[in-house]
């Protein structure tokens, strides 16, 4: 029945904030988002809207949630460490076993857990 993931949600506590960090820091595209009724946007890669940041509302107390991370294919590592080292923005960078991909954990300004995975020809 699913055929393939639409995207995540991410609750904003600053809108500018966690666009600065998915935009300006980790590339994706702001895109077409409808009215909704409150603040937020719709972030793209390759065309396709991956990432629905909401802003706007009362972060649920205790803040709810079973999801671990969102994993986004990336390219560009050497580039991407820079970027965050230039921030200050922690990470941990290691190789899967087996595959040899290369995987970048971060959090966005929210506390959710990013992971960026790059092709294992890349140098890091």
């Amino acid at each position: 029945m699913i055929q393939a993931m639409n995207h995540f949600t991410v609750l904003a506590e600053d809108l500018a904030d966690t666009l600065d960090f998915y935009v300006g820091l980790l590339g994706l595209e702001p895109g077409p988002r409808p009215d909704l009724g409150f603040p937020g946007a719709w972030l793209y890669a390759g065309g396709q809207a991956v990432l629905h940041v909401v802003a706007g509302r009362t972060m649920p107390q205790p803040r709810a949630g079973v999801i671990d991370h969102m994993a986004f294919s990336a390219s560009g590592l050497a580039e991407v460490k820079a970027r965050l080292d230039e921030r200050g923005v922690a990470y941990n960078l290691g190789r899967q076993a087996g595959a040899g991909t290369w995987q970048l954990f971060c959090h966005d300004p929210n506390g959710a857990k990013v992971e960026l995975d790059f092709d294992p020809a890349e140098a890091p």
